[in-house]
């Protein structure tokens, strides 16, 4: 006998046919008990019975409210510090370390400064070309500008538009 493999449309058929019998017979079982002596049909379908509720006396609410805040306080940890202790107050820099950090500041960029135009002479004096993007950049700006009425308006690019919003605000 060879064996079918069971679809899932298959077994959705075989359900509601299974369950239409069933009430089909759900229906005969509640004629043959209509027709008992001494029997009514509404006892033929018996409706579920309610549990009742349980009550909680106040002392038993206030007890496990008590023992969770005592759970909670074993997790957390103390959540107040004492009050003999005082937080420690922020720390503030000096002025003389303001200064110390701002002269270093400026030694550094002096140094890189240095390094940069020392660089550019010792190319000079090989004979290399200077880089011509300086002569380029400039007739694109000349080109991007538009006159409205008197005033005259300058079209920038997205790093030279943040550049001028730097300045603008400083």
């Amino acid at each position: 006998m060879p064996t079918q493999k069971l679809t899932p449309e298959i077994i959705n058929a075989a359900i509601f046919g299974f369950e239409s019998q069933k009430t089909k017979i759900d229906a005969q079982i509640a004629e043959l008990r209509a027709m008992l002596p001494g029997s009514s049909a509404q006892t033929a379908t018996p409706e579920p019975t309610k549990r009742k509720r349980r009550k909680m006396s106040a002392a038993g609410r206030k007890a496990i409210a008590e023992a969770q805040r005592k759970r909670w306080a074993e997790s957390k940890g103390t959540a107040e510090p004492p009050a003999s202790e005082a937080p420690k107050p922020k720390r503030k820099l000096s002025a003389a370390g303001r200064n110390a950090i701002i002269a270093a500041t400026k030694k550094r960029w002096e140094a890189v400064r240095a390094a940069k135009a020392q660089q550019e002479r010792g190319a000079a004096k090989k004979g290399a070309p200077k880089k011509a993007a300086p002569k380029k950049a400039a007739p694109k700006k000349a080109a991007a500008k538009k006159i409205v009425g008197k005033k005259t308006a300058t079209k920038r690019t997205a790093p030279a538009a943040a550049q001028g919003a730097t300045e603008t605000a400083g």
